[in-house]
């Protein structure tokens, strides 16, 4: 922790190359137990972690672990995406040594029980999804308990249990995918959920991995706003957050962290950064559909500042993405408003989270496929905000980056605190 200050940073840990972008979030730390629970998410939004395990591996196990040491948590939720990569025909055989390594490392010792689940069930159109779950028990922690869904009980979570190919007759969870008919553009999409519940002494909560629809097109993208694919996601994700609050179970906390596939609203982006700029339309020569837009500046010999095709967003000056961690952007950021009634999020103070460049000699780089955004995401119910930021009235309300700013007096807490950091970190992979 930052000067041993009890709460809740945010800030960005980076290394030389790029970009499979991590979360971690230690949370509900009991004062009594002092037991803590981390989050953290890592998608395909930068080199996949088992595409080449020679170089990959060591990198991206090497992140976690610090994050590991740094925050010492005594449960540790890791929710992946898009697992063995998006050529998973290929890299699927990688994951299961993958997972050993991980379970078997000197750096997990102190964790004694693990439950981890992975789609790994390719051939199966109607249910892959290409998600991988892993939860970690430090073995201080006592009197843990996951949900059977079908027995609508808890069981007490003891030794180390590895789940894959059928998900979907594991009781200890839900999965699903999307039905086909929410991204018809998709011939065969991989996303979905994966829904467990666990209960810790009595603080019961749900954690959701989640893949939702990215942007087809930037074209199509840039149409309207908000874009046809925002509908989509907002769709998507209103799905999920009924399923989980439904009548079939009893209601509890939720956090639900992921890949959201958030974009920055398009047309709006393109706008701001274009106001003075000319467009010129680029059409196919046999179907007249457009196919590429190029924006010069008026002046200054007519520089070109943006072109924009179906997989092309190549603007002149990235900085904008990285200034002041792309703050100005923010506005344009808006998917979640729509449910803002429903899910809670720490302010935001990093730059966009994707689409990081796969060359590891670039990986500050943004690549010119699409507009930066912040596309990967820890949110949560409204009451499960209570649950780590219920503090005495007389501390403040966090900031852009913190609950306690370093070297401030710890406040008086009550039973449940936060209790170290919220970290994005660039893994080197």
């Amino acid at each position: 922790m930052e000067g041993s200050v009890p709460g809740v940073s945010l800030r960005r840990e980076g290394c030389a190359a790029s970009a499979a972008d991590s979360l971690a979030l230690t949370l509900l730390c009991s004062e009594e137990q002092g037991q803590g629970l981390a989050l953290a998410r890592a998608g395909a939004h930068g080199p996949s972690v088992l595409l080449s395990p020679s170089w990959a591996w060591c990198n991206s196990l090497s992140s976690l672990f610090q994050v590991v040491h740094a925050h010492k948590p005594h449960f540790m939720a890791l929710h992946c995406q898009e697992f063995g990569g998006k050529n998973y025909e290929a890299s699927m055989s990688h994951v299961d040594k993958f997972v050993k390594e991980l379970l078997s490392s000197d750096a997990m010792k102190d964790y004694n029980r693990a439950r981890v689940y992975l789609d790994e069930n390719y051939k199966s159109q109607e249910h892959f999804t290409a998600l991988g779950s892993f939860y970690f028990l430090h073995e201080s922690l006592k009197n843990i308990y996951q949900f059977d869904f079908k027995a609508k009980k808890y069981k007490k979570v003891t030794g180390k249990e590895i789940y894959s190919d059928t998900l979907e007759s594991t009781p200890m969870l839900e999965k699903e995918k999307f039905p086909q008919d929410y991204f018809p553009e998709c011939k065969w999409s991989r996303k979905g959920f994966i829904r467990t519940r666990w209960c810790i002494t009595d603080c019961a909560f749900d954690l959701v991995n989640i893949h939702l629809f990215h942007d087809a097109s930037n074209l199509i993208a840039w149409e309207t706003s908000p874009s046809v694919y925002s509908g989509i996601r907002h769709k998507a994700l209103g799905y999920v957050l009924d399923r989980i609050i439904d009548q079939r179970f009893e209601k509890v906390s939720y956090f639900v962290f992921g890949d959201f596939n958030f974009r920055l609203d398009a047309k709006a982006v393109v706008e701001t950064l274009c106001a003075k700029a000319t467009m010129q339309t680029i059409r196919a020569a046999d179907t007249n559909e457009v196919v590429k837009l190029i924006f010069r500046e008026s002046d200054n010999d007519r520089k070109v500042m943006l072109q924009l095709e179906k997989k092309l967003f190549d603007y002149f000056n990235q900085d904008v993405f990285r200034d002041n961690n792309g703050t100005a952007l923010l506005e344009f950021d808006r998917e979640l408003s729509v449910f803002k009634d429903r899910l809670y999020e720490l302010d935001i103070s990093f730059p966009p989270s994707y689409p990081y460049s796969e060359d590891s000699s670039q990986g500050r780089q943004y690549m010119n496929t699409r507009c930066p955004a912040w596309c990967d995401r820890i949110l949560m119910s409204h009451s499960a905000k209570e649950l780590i930021l219920k503090v005495s009235t007389d501390l403040q309300p966090p900031d852009a980056s913190t609950l306690w700013p370093a070297g401030s007096g710890h406040g008086r807490l009550h039973k449940w605190m936060c209790c170290s950091e919220v970290v994005l970190a660039d893994q080197t992979v």
